[in-house]
């Protein structure tokens, strides 16, 4: 029996299909990691998920803005179809106006179409209700990617991914 989550996933997927392409691409890539690692390099405002073969998906992303900005190990600790977001006590700090919680699928939802808890507690990959802001620095430290691209991530990986987030 297919699983409630699975077909949420489906049908999300098969909604942003609809969609314009976003600008994902293989490309080379010749790093020292296994295959099925997501590597986010954050100067370049990449993240690519590695196929194995000397090739990876390279997929655009928004990043911490300066002094936001973090790298290190982690992995993927939770995979979520539209979350609710909660703002953090530094975003509601700053934007007091914010409310406590937006609900999954909202317009005003940061998080987007999906999201990729990584461990730690404080980041994660998802998507965006700001499509404009791919490429920038725009984020409290989180990586963003366009919707249509969070959901194909998101059938790649699983939770235990390693990710790794370099300059």
């Amino acid at each position: 029996m297919v699983g409630v989550k699975q077909c949420a996933v489906a049908a999300l997927a098969c909604a942003l299909a609809t969609m314009p392409a976003a600008a994902r691409e293989v490309v080379a890539f010749q790093e020292d990691v296994g295959p099925g690692t997501v590597v986010v390099h954050t100067a370049a405002r990449q993240l690519y998920f590695v196929n194995g073969d000397g090739t990876a998906i390279r997929y655009p992303v928004a990043v911490g803005k300066p002094g936001k900005q973090w790298t290190g190990a982690r992995e993927i600790d939770g995979k979520y179809v539209q979350p609710a977001w909660s703002p953090p006590r530094e975003v509601k700090r700053d934007n007091p106006r914010l409310p406590d919680v937006i609900a999954g699928g909202s317009p005003h939802n940061p998080m987007g179409s999906a999201a990729l808890t990584l461990s730690g507690g404080e980041y994660a990959i998802h998507g965006t209700n700001r499509p404009s802001s791919i490429g920038s620095y725009a984020s409290y430290g989180c990586i963003r990617m366009y919707n249509q691209d969070v959901v194909d991530l998101y059938s790649r990986v699983s939770v235990g991914t390693p990710v790794y987030v370099v300059r």
